[in-house]
């Protein structure tokens, strides 16, 4: 046992210093917003109404309301502290990594072999996306369930009994309650009964006890027959069935689950292939990692991806003809290729062709397999035993010095987005969002230029055309902006945002009838969008229509009564009419609001002096 906490340590040492580093990194400008930094209800931490928001919400395409709860109590103790939550998540990943080792090395009894596959799994770049990304918690987090769950089913195999089956089944929901991508552990388990916990062997009678051959240290154990492990899993698979149906409906209201015309089946088959050959080369060789990895759609090669196909279906039956010999080779091999089906993009959810974070679970069987193969056919051939341990620490740090390196492209949206450009090509949704950032940042020229990339590639991408516009009305190129927001609106017409930023840029232009008409649309199409009814009072007061702005005014505080513009602007159309009392309170509120508002302040001292001196005018200074 002092072996095994020895063996831990060292575990969280290694992993604690490689991912140390992230407690100073920034948000990603990709889902982290809605995840966190932009959500109001996970803004707001613990409270009743986000308890109830979190297990209703189908926000990003998923009902994952433990990942939403694990948001929620970070920002109840950190607030919106990026370094915080990344620290969270790599506890959680250190936490995973000590537990896959204790699960193995209780199931097999083989503490360095279990050891190597903890190691592989704890710094392995591949892994880096689920740890470093903040959106990605409900990875780390699903994962924390699993190995829970398989501990709790072996303490069910070596002392069965309705408790620790039921403790088994509630660790399971609550994984699928992070996320749906454990519905593949049942057949992981049944797996596992075959090896390394020799539940079943073909030709053995059902109940029978043998002497324990291959497996844990234990005297005996009981064989069980395929059936009967079968009808023991019906409350895991049901589990499966509900959390697949629950995501299918999810995903497909959300508009996340694409269309079979979009991706016809021979394309989807054939880069499903060759993802599987593409990780197993990342895993071998972890270079040239990226955010997003673009679906190349009919322009897939097929030639390579029936070689895949065939390198796959080859491996395969090496696999299946050496399973008596090595049964270790086939429970890792099928927990690979098994785990990875529900985002092997059969099912394509999403513009990207593979992902990183996809292997979290999935390698564990494939380093499984490299642990007790290399191991075996080692001592097969080799006297001498004192190079395997050494191979093994080089390839462990050798992965740790690239994690550690692959980690400081993670550092802000900026670095991410532009270490996936240099690796990957055609890849419009990271010039996209990276124009976005910029565009954030006041470096509109840079923007421009990745907006353009973006439109060379997706000519007809609406979101690109509005982003676009919006750093060309930045710049003051308001007729170019306008072309981009009609564009963008000829491509998708019923978009309330393009709606309002087309109408921002007319007004700019003198244009105020025709920016009032999409204002107005913009409404239409979200009746509670409160800056649009800001907006549309803005530009009533500019045409004179007082009475008809206040009531804008007045909605958009209705929706949002900690709108400190829509407070300023209704204070100034009040102290027009010389209501200033009202507008006094107005310009005060902004200022509660918004304390470093120079313009509510500059009209509240207008007001003022007003009050006490009729003869000063209130400053006319609306703000959209």
């Amino acid at each position: 046992m002092r072996r095994e906490l020895l063996i831990i340590l060292v575990l969280v040492a290694a992993t604690t210093t490689v991912f140390w580093q992230v407690r100073h990194y920034d948000f990603i400008d990709f889902d982290d917003d809605v995840y966190v930094w932009t959500n109001p209800h996970v803004r707001a931490g613990l409270n009743s109404e986000s308890l109830r928001w979190a297990f209703t919400a189908t926000e990003e395409s998923n009902w994952h309301p433990l990942t939403w709860l694990s948001h929620l109590i970070d920002c109840q103790l950190f607030g919106v502290n990026p370094g915080r939550h990344h620290l969270t998540s790599t506890f959680m990943h250190t936490a995973n990594a000590a537990l896959l080792f204790l699960v193995l090395t209780s199931m097999t009894g083989a503490i360095w072999r279990s050891a190597f596959v903890a190691a592989l799994f704890a710094l392995h770049p591949l892994h880096i996306e689920s740890v470093a990304w903040i959106s990605e918690r409900k990875d780390v987090l699903s994962t924390l369930f699993w190995m829970l769950t398989m501990m709790a089913y072996l303490g069910y195999v070596r002392h069965p009994g309705p408790g620790r089956y039921l403790l088994s089944l509630f660790t399971f929901a609550c994984g699928l309650m992070a996320k749906p991508m454990l519905v593949t552990l049942p057949f992981v388990l049944l797996l596992l009964d075959y090896w390394p916990l020799e539940r079943f062997q073909p030709g053995q009678v059902s109940g029978e006890v043998i002497a324990a051959a291959r497996g844990p240290a234990v005297s005996e154990k009981r064989q069980w027959s395929a059936f009967h492990l079968l009808w023991e899993k019906i409350p895991f698979f049901a589990l499966t069935t509900a959390s697949s149906l629950i995501t299918f409906v999810v995903q497909r209201s959300e508009g996340a689950v694409k269309s079979i015309e979009q991706f016809p089946l021979k394309i989807r088959i054939a880069n499903a292939f060759l993802s599987y050959v593409s990780y197993i080369g990342k895993m071998i060789w972890p270079l040239g990692l990226a955010l997003l990895y673009p679906h190349a759609g009919e322009n897939l090669p097929m030639w390579q991806a029936v070689g895949a196909g065939i390198l796959l279906g080859g491996l395969t039956i090496m696999v299946i003809r050496a399973v008596q010999r090595y049964p270790y080779l086939a429970v890792g091999w099928f927990w690979y290729l098994g785990t990875l089906v529900p985002v092997i993009g059969l099912v394509q959810v999403g513009g990207q062709a593979m992902a990183d974070r996809y292997t979290y679970v999935p390698l564990i069987g494939l380093f499984i397999s490299v642990a007790w193969g290399v191991s075996e056919f080692w001592s097969k051939w080799h006297q001498e035993r004192i190079l395997l341990p050494i191979v093994a620490t080089l390839v462990v740090s050798a992965l740790g010095l690239g994690s550690w390196w692959q980690l400081h492209y993670w550092q802000n949206s900026v670095t991410l987005f532009e270490h996936t450009l240099r690796v990957t090509t055609n890849n419009s949704m990271i010039h996209n969002n990276l124009g976005n950032v910029l565009t954030e940042q006041g470096r509109f020229a840079e923007a421009i230029v990745h907006f353009n990339e973006a439109l060379e590639i997706r000519p007809n991408h609406p979101d690109t055309h509005m982003n676009l516009a919006v750093a060309l009305t930045r710049q003051g190129r308001f007729e170019e902006a306008i072309a981009h927001f009609s564009k963008a609106l000829e491509i998708r017409p019923n978009h309330a945002n393009t709606h309002l930023n087309l109408a921002v840029a007319l007004v700019h232009l003198g244009k105020v009838e025709q920016a009032i008409a999409h204002y107005t649309k913009t409404i239409e199409l979200d009746p509670n969008h409160a800056v649009a009814h800001n907006n549309l009072g803005n530009a009533l007061a500019l045409q004179g229509r007082p009475d008809e702005a206040v009531t804008e005014f007045s909605r958009a505080l209705e929706i949002n009564p900690n709108y400190a513009e829509a407070h300023n602007n209704l204070g100034v159309v009040m102290a027009r009419r010389g209501n200033l009392d009202e507008a006094i309170a107005h310009f005060s509120q902004a200022l509660r609001i918004k304390s470093d508002y120079d313009q509510a302040r500059i009209n509240l001292g207008i007001a003022l002096q007003e009050k006490r001196r009729s003869n000063i005018q209130p400053s006319s200074s609306i703000t959209p």
